[in-house]
Parts: C-alpha cells; structure tokens; sequence
C-alpha cells in the first residue's frame, strides 16, 4: 500500500491572498527544497481538505495548479507524486542582490478574416483608452515627441514593470525593460545584440515562422529543437558541435502546439545556459490567457543565474495596431543593448507609449485582460465542443486550457496546406500546422483562432472547415 506524505501547512484565512495560491505556493516550496520524498504519494485531497478544515476544492485547484507547472503529476487511481527536478540551486533561495545606484533612482473589432491567434477589435476599450490618449496629450504633450531614453518613455517602462512583478513573478526595475514595435522587433534586438554571423540558434520545431525567417536572415545556423509532452528540448553539444549561443523557447504556451514546459525542464535549461554561457530568449506571447488556475510563473522568474531575455507584447492582450512589445534584459546587459539601438536605431513608435503608461496605471488595462479572458474562454469552449462533434473521425487535439488558438493534428494523408487554402477562398483563415515545422518531421495540423470570433461566426466556420476536410479526406 503506497504510503502519503506527512506535511504540515499554515494558511492564512485572513491573508488577502487565496487560499489555495497559499497552499499551492507552500507544497511548492517544499518539493524546490527536498522536504517531500519523490516515493510518497501527497496526500489525497480529501483526507488534505479535511486536515486543514478547507473545501476539497481549494486543494484539487492547487493539485492542478502545480501538474500544469510541472511539479507533480496525477497517476490515475494512485494519486498525485512529486516529479524528479534538476540538481541545481532554485534561485528563489538565493540571496536577492541590491539593486545598483542608478536602478536605485529608477524606483522614484473582428472579421472572418483573421489569422489565428488575434484579438477580437470589437472588445477593444475604445472610450477608456481614448480618455488616456487625451490625458497623456493634456498633461504631457512633449513625451508623445520625444523621447527620454532609447528604450522607450520612462513611464511606460515602470507600468510595464509594476505589471510584470504582478502578473508574472518578474522582479525587475524599469531601466532593465525596452520598448520594442513589436515581438519580432524585441527578438531582432537581441539577436543583433548577443550573437554574430554564424553563431547557432536554437529554436523550436515546431515553432514561429517570423523568427525562423529572421533567423536565417541575420546569417545565423540553426539548432531544431524538438517538441515534445515537456517542451522544447534541450540544445545538444560535443567536441566537434558548439552548442547554440542563445535558444528561443515559448515555456508558458508553445507556439504553435500548446502546453507549458514543466519546472525540471525549465531548470535544465537554466543550467544549460549558466554552463554553456549561452542565453535564453523567453517568448511569453499570450501568457495572460490562461483559462484554469493561475498563470503558470515565467522562467525568467526562476533565473538566479540572470540568463534569461523575457519578451511580452500588447498585440495579444490589447491590439496588434499598437505595434508595441517588450523585452526584460538583465542589468548586466543593458549596456550592450544600448549600444545595438545605437548602431541600429529605435523602431517603437513613441506617441501612444505615455497613453498606454496611463491606461495601465489606472486600472483599465486590468479590467480589460478579465474581461476579454472570459468572453475567449467561452469561445474557446465552444470551438472544442464543435471540433469533437464535427471532426472526431478526423481530428486530435489536446485540451491545454490555454492560448488563443487550438492545434489539431490531422491523419497523415490529408494536405494541410490545400485545407487553408480552400478555407481561405470561402473566407475562413486558419493556419496549416505543417508549415510551422522547420527541422523536419512534419506533421499534418490546423491552427484553429477562436478569439475574434463570436457564437455564430465560430460555427459558421467550423461548417466550412468540416465541408473541406470531409471533402479530402474523401477523395
């Protein structure tokens, strides 16, 4: 008979923070520091809930919490168990360095048309933002002109700072945040900024077709990082392979197959790149649509070895016509990055950054993210009810609560490509799977969008969709 675990827990009924993020923070702990063996089994939720004089659901929401962040897992009639983690430090228990005298002062609407993976326009905050755009032009009309640093206006990068120290576990100071046009921008950026001609890349297969094209633009060689149930894999190196002098991984969300990359990983790729001197680009797209627990923390969060670039962009959450993104460097590297915008210049544009600064600070932003959260998680729903009905002969898909689009893979036999690009002459826009791998072993897929769309137009689509696929798979 499997024996549980026996571990003691403090919660606070009175904290501000929930209940289950407590308990969820708490197991988390103590799994980082060895205290719960990986041979028992945690307790069952029941038996937990009982101990602790909560509802058993308070402790399956921080159970599922920590499967999705890959600390543990659910064996089916066993329970839950602890996951074997990489043998390195976890940085939450190093010593926080102070902060250098300069960081110091630093502190004072929606058409059929659409690729998967964009906004619905018809959500946007229009008279909110509006009422920013005019009172950043009323208050500070010279900073929609010019610009205080090259790496965007000051106050934005503090909002972008306050949030990601919210949202995301980010502790950083604004001088360490650029303002990019865009997240090819931010990628470019530090492409130019940490490799030369030649050096290697490693990037996921499958993964973002902009950034392969850039990628190969720049003159670099590329290492394919195969995709699989953990992430990305890591890079591979020996005497005659140099390893990648940067990777550039999607560990909240893959892009384009879904699934966070669970904690061991994350840690292996820390000590991969602490090792090997190497970095990691950390492209957290669509991170603040997740639609079952909490989101899943950043790496960069994790990073005591401050190898890590994190990149996060507006055009997800709020509008693609805004062209702004952002990159996190660390401290040490802010100098280099200054130097590449120098020789380079600066694409951001400038007037509507103080504005954005503004709807940030003031809430709207916030309430904006809640908002269109839930209207996309019941479009999303609605989509997979929709793909199991119409397209289970056909279609495998796996449900990873998260995202705004959905990959399902189709049988080998069906051409992906035609399918998009039949569906795109009768005015639906998806996205073929196969085109998104670079390194070989390509495998036949759609990516389905959901967020511009609402009840009827979803259904509408997936009519066409079922009418082609059916129509190829017959043929």
């Amino acid at each position: 008979m499997l024996k549980s675990a026996s571990i003691a827990f403090n919660l606070q009924r009175h904290s501000a923070q929930p209940l289950f993020v407590q308990l969820c923070e708490q197991i988390r702990q103590r799994i980082v520091s060895g205290q719960i063996d990986t041979r028992l089994r945690l307790p069952a939720s029941r038996n937990l809930a009982a101990q602790l004089a909560i509802s058993r659901s308070t402790v399956v929401t921080a159970y599922e919490q920590l499967v999705a962040e890959g600390y543990i897992e659910g064996r089916r009639g066993s329970g839950y168990f602890v996951r074997e983690l990489a043998g390195c430090d976890y940085p939450g228990h190093q010593a926080r360095k102070p902060p250098t005298a300069e960081l110091a002062d630093l502190r004072r609407g929606g058409s059929a048309l659409t690729h998967p993976g964009y906004p619905d326009n018809r959500l946007f905050p229009y008279r909110q933002w509006a009422r920013s755009l005019a009172r950043s032009a009323r208050l500070s009309p010279q900073a929609m002109i010019v610009s205080e640093s090259p790496f965007g206006d000051p106050h934005l990068r503090q909002s972008i700072a306050n949030y990601l120290a919210d949202w995301r576990g980010l502790e950083i100071q604004a001088q360490q945040v650029m303002v990019a046009a865009g997240s090819v921008d931010a990628l470019e950026t530090c492409i130019r900024t940490l490799t030369l001609p030649g050096d290697v890349i490693g990037l996921e297969n499958p993964g973002y077709l902009p950034l392969r094209n850039l990628v190969k633009n720049q003159g670099m060689r590329i290492e394919w990082l195969a995709v699989g149930e953990n992430g990305a894999e890591l890079p591979r190196h020996s005497r005659h392979k140099p390893p990648p002098r940067l990777a550039v991984v999607t560990p909240s969300q893959q892009f384009p197959l879904g699934g966070a990359m669970p904690a061991n990983r994350r840690r292996e790729y820390q000590q991969w790149a602490n090792t090997h001197d190497a970095w990691i680009i950390e492209d957290d797209y669509d991170s603040e649509f997740r639609y079952a627990g909490r989101p899943i923390p950043a790496l960069a969060s994790l990073d005591g070895f401050a190898r890590t670039i994190y990149i996060g962009t507006f055009s997800k959450v709020f509008s693609v016509s805004l062209r702004l993104a952002y990159l996190i460097m660390p401290a040490a590297l802010i100098p280099d990055f200054r130097q590449t915008l120098s020789r380079f210049g600066v694409k951001a544009a400038l007037p509507c950054q103080r504005a954005l600064a503004d709807f940030i600070d003031s809430g709207n932003f916030y309430r904006h993210i809640r908002r269109v959260r839930r209207i996309y998680a019941e479009r999303r729903k609605l989509l997979l009810e929709l793909v199991e009905q119409k397209l289970s002969s056909y279609a495998r898909f796996r449900d990873h609560q998260a995202g705004m689009q959905v990959a399902i893979e189709l049988p080998s036999g069906i051409n992906d490509q035609a399918i998009a690009l039949a569906a795109q002459a009768r005015g639906v826009q998806v996205s073929p799977l196969s085109s998104h791998y670079g390194g070989g072993g390509a495998k036949a897929g759609l990516l389905l969008g959901f967020c511009p769309f609402d009840e009827s137009e979803i259904r509408h689509n997936m009519d066409v969709l079922t009418s082609i696929i059916e129509a190829q798979a017959g043929a």
